[in-house]
């Protein structure tokens, strides 16, 4: 059986880490946005600047994290609660 960093949400679609792996991909997620976001220039809000700078970095960030939980994760699916063999 594969071990999964991610597995599928009890609710919902989506994943949460399971592993230390899985953690540690989110831990360097969130320090990358964080790491975009504080290197901003507070006082260069052109719409140009923020896409360039802020927008498109996080959104290549968020991409690259959906890409690694969707090879790493259990195949995603809607759930509402656990089935009868998640229960046992």
């Amino acid at each position: 059986m594969k071990k999964y960093w991610f597995v599928r949400k009890t609710y919902g679609w989506g994943w949460t880490p399971a592993t230390w792996q899985g953690w540690a991909i989110i831990g360097v997620y969130f320090g990358g946005v964080a790491s975009i976001v504080l290197k901003a220039d507070q006082t260069n809000n052109t719409a140009g600047y923020v896409t360039d700078n802020l927008l498109i970095p996080i959104a290549v960030l968020t991409i690259a994290l959906l890409i690694i939980t969707y090879l790493t994760g259990e195949k995603p699916k809607w759930q509402w609660g656990k089935n009868e063999e998640q229960k046992h």
